[in-house]
């Protein structure tokens, strides 16, 4: 058996295959090597059944995941998974290595990311380029759902938001100033908190705000990542890898045009992608 993951901050998704064929799926907590000690990590793996009863039956497990872009990240994670996969060869990179995968194979291409996060980068068929993006939910991550979501709350806490988003909000998540600032600023796994707002842009997608949010995301995301990748590397083809492009892929494509840029492809779950890459 071998498996592959595909590990954003939030969410991880794994798929285990013998003989070439995919056999199972299941899905995690994301798990980050930035945020999660190896404690966090094994304990993550020790509430899924699935991963339980496969573990001393998978001989590989190819990895990528966000925040294990430093050689030492990886070596830590790779660490970790060993206590747990104990007859398992691990192999891991970043997720930005995996969207590559996904997105390109073996061709040349630029790739983003607009997941829990955001990325970019060059592709040259065998690797990412190295680049200064991948600066996480502080510092960056224009464009994705942990970025979506604290521009929504920013927006409630400033009182921006329309009366009907309002009422849904406070209906929904019983938000209030004093909560929100106590989860932001003194509670653990804030990137994870800010992505979960994405559901709610998901439902209220045909809102006029959500709208004006998602496309002012998207242009940021655009002016900080592409145009720059672009100019060192025109006429590549560019992809799009992640949840946040999949369920808002027109509104992608529609900035994009703006600039005169065509998506070559947009894959949501890239993690059949990878298995199929290295399956094949």
């Amino acid at each position: 058996m071998i498996a592959v993951v595909y590990s954003g901050s939030k969410n991880a998704c794994w798929k285990i295959s013998q003989d070439g064929k995919a056999m199972i799926e299941t899905h995690t907590a994301g798990i980050n090597p930035c945020f999660n000690d190896p404690k966090q990590t094994l304990q993550i793996l020790s509430k899924n059944i699935t991963l339980i009863h496969n573990a001393e039956s998978i001989k590989k497990i190819y990895v990528f995941a966000a925040g294990a872009s430093a050689k030492e990240k990886q070596e830590e994670l790779a660490s970790t998974l060993e206590q747990f996969f104990v007859n398992s060869k691990i192999k891991v990179k970043d997720d930005l290595y995996g969207a590559a995968i996904a997105a390109c194979h073996d061709q040349t291409g630029i790739v983003g990311i607009l997941g829990s996060g955001a990325n970019c980068a060059y592709y040259n068929g065998k690797k990412p380029e190295k680049n200064n993006y991948g600066l996480g939910y502080i510092l960056a991550d224009e464009g994705s759902a942990n970025y979506f979501g604290k521009m929504l709350l920013k927006n409630f806490l400033e009182e921006k938001l329309p009366d009907d988003l309002r009422i849904k909000i406070e209906s929904q998540y019983h938000l209030d100033r004093p909560s929100i600032l106590e989860r932001v600023y003194r509670k653990p796994q804030v990137q994870t908190y800010l992505a979960s707002f994405l559901d709610f842009y998901l439902e209220n997608r045909e809102h006029k705000f959500i709208q004006q949010l998602v496309a002012q995301g998207f242009e940021k995301y655009f002016s900080t990542y592409i145009l720059p990748t672009l100019e060192k590397h025109p006429n590549e083809a560019i992809h799009f890898v992640g949840s946040v492009a999949g369920h808002f892929q027109d509104q992608l494509r529609e900035v994009a045009s703006k600039h005169g840029i065509q998506i070559m492809s947009v894959t949501r779950e890239p993690i059949h992608n990878i298995l199929n890459y290295y399956t094949n």
